[in-house]
């Protein structure tokens, strides 16, 4: 749970209204420093690699403007923000957690790009972007956010012990009964576990969980952000679904550090989580097992309405000079060269869709590397992560998240789990 401070909100009530008022100058014709927070480079391997290669480009491209570089775990990085603005060492760029967005946004100040960028280089610059995709960081009907490391839950899945269990991997399950009986067969036929899903966990968030409840047209909040709505039957049913999965025994409970290399070594069936695991799990099959993938589960016919993962990247400064910085920075993180990279060489989604089939771009490895097809494909169906509203907006996912697994895992009759939970989280909502 993070605390509202009345330190940062005395600080931004008298930076608000001039930030608004501000117009950023056409171009930086002096050096400036501008700081740049990204969790990306707290992170091993080539997240952090080309992040920082990245960085470099932008700099040599950009000779005036140095970005002071800063990595921070995901999960710590709002709270470092908080407390870097509080001390009055605002940062320049974020690379924020989307479940964070709707927080920095009414209590650390995160400025919305209409603001501050003309109109015409705004869309520009959104020009060939994925129209879901610059939805994800839209609130008030203001870009506060760009997309810049986010995907959608894919369903990955071993080809050898499918043929192994007498399953087709040609017809992979493509609804959640399917996977059940996918799962039921891996489990009774090889030595491997049926399915493992980074629903749950003290790492998982509850950005999957919103998907899967979502695509049996469940929710967590109501449109008018006021009211919570994941005790509501269409959601007791999805949980109700993951309770007799686990029930049965396909569902093996593994937090996700323990699922994802146990799908990497070949001991788990399938696989349902973000597709930006996909270089890891790849690694992992290389010359052992086929590894495929596709989409996720559907409940029976209702189509499926995955959600993001990940993060975007927002400006917080009220300098204009470094306000222009912070947006030329923005662009270059979000071009089709980055995007090439991101994807490429990270494993997210490119919020740049006119890029796949670009040789220049991502057409060539697209076409080597068939595991990012599904994701590609849900990002016509993508839906935002929904972030709670009010400073215990953490706290209320947690007890929503801890409602979900007492009922899948703990033995706990769903109905009477997911409305406990929502009991006790909605005296946390702001008033």
């Amino acid at each position: 749970m993070i605390p509202k401070s009345l330190a940062v909100a005395a600080i931004l009530a008298g930076s608000t209204l001039s930030a608004q008022s501000q117009t950023i100058p056409a171009s930086v014709d002096q050096p400036v420093t501008i700081s740049y927070y990204n969790y990306n480079l707290a992170s091993a391997g080539n997240g952090a690699d080309a992040t920082r290669r990245m960085i470099a480009d932008f700099e040599a491209a950009y000779p005036n403007i140095k970005v002071e570089a800063v990595g921070a775990n995901s999960f710590d990085l709002t709270s470092r923000v908080q407390a870097d603005v509080a001390a009055r060492r605002t940062p320049d760029v974020v690379q924020m957690v989307f479940s964070d967005l709707a927080y920095g946004v009414d209590n650390l100040g995160i400025v919305a790009l209409e603001d501050i960028v003309p109109a015409q280089e705004l869309a520009a610059h959104f020009d060939g972007m994925s129209p879901k995709g610059l939805q994800l960081g839209v609130l008030n009907g203001k870009t506060y956010g760009l997309a810049y490391t986010f995907s959608t839950p894919v369903l990955f899945y071993n080809a050898d012990l499918f043929r192994a269990a007498g399953l087709d991997p040609d017809q992979p399950p493509q609804t959640w009964a399917e996977v059940k009986t996918a799962a039921m067969a891996i489990q009774e036929n090889t030595e491997a576990a049926g399915i493992a899903a980074g629903i749950f966990g003290p790492s998982a968030g509850d950005w999957l969980f919103q998907g899967v409840l979502r695509s049996n047209d469940g929710h967590v909040l109501s449109e008018d952000r006021k009211a919570l709505t994941f005790a509501e039957p269409a959601a007791v049913e999805a949980v109700a679904m993951l309770k007799a999965l686990a029930d049965s025994g396909a569902y093996t409970n593994l937090d996700m550090t323990a699922a994802m290399e146990g799908m990497a070594a070949g001991s788990i069936g399938m696989y349902l989580q973000t597709s930006a695991l996909q270089g890891f799990l790849v690694k992992g099959a290389e010359g052992n097992f086929e590894l495929r993938a596709t989409t996720m589960p559907r409940f029976g016919d209702k189509p499926q309405r995955p959600n993001n993962s990940g993060s975007a990247l927002v400006i917080m400064s009220k300098d204009p000079l470094k306000q222009r910085a912070a947006w030329e920075l923005m662009k270059f993180m979000t071009s089709k060269e980055a995007y090439t990279v991101i994807t490429s060489e990270i494993g997210y989604l490119p919020l740049r869709t006119d890029i796949v089939d670009d040789p220049q771009y991502l057409g060539e490895w697209v076409a080597r590397h068939p595991l990012v097809q599904p994701n590609l494909a849900q990002l016509e169906m993508l839906e935002p992560w929904v972030a709670f509203p009010g400073p215990n907006y953490r706290q209320i996912s947690k007890i929503m998240m801890e409602g979900a697994e007492m009922a899948v895992f703990g033995g706990m009759d769903p109905a009477r789990a997911m409305q406990a939970a929502q009991d006790t989280a909605q005296t946390m909502m702001p008033n």
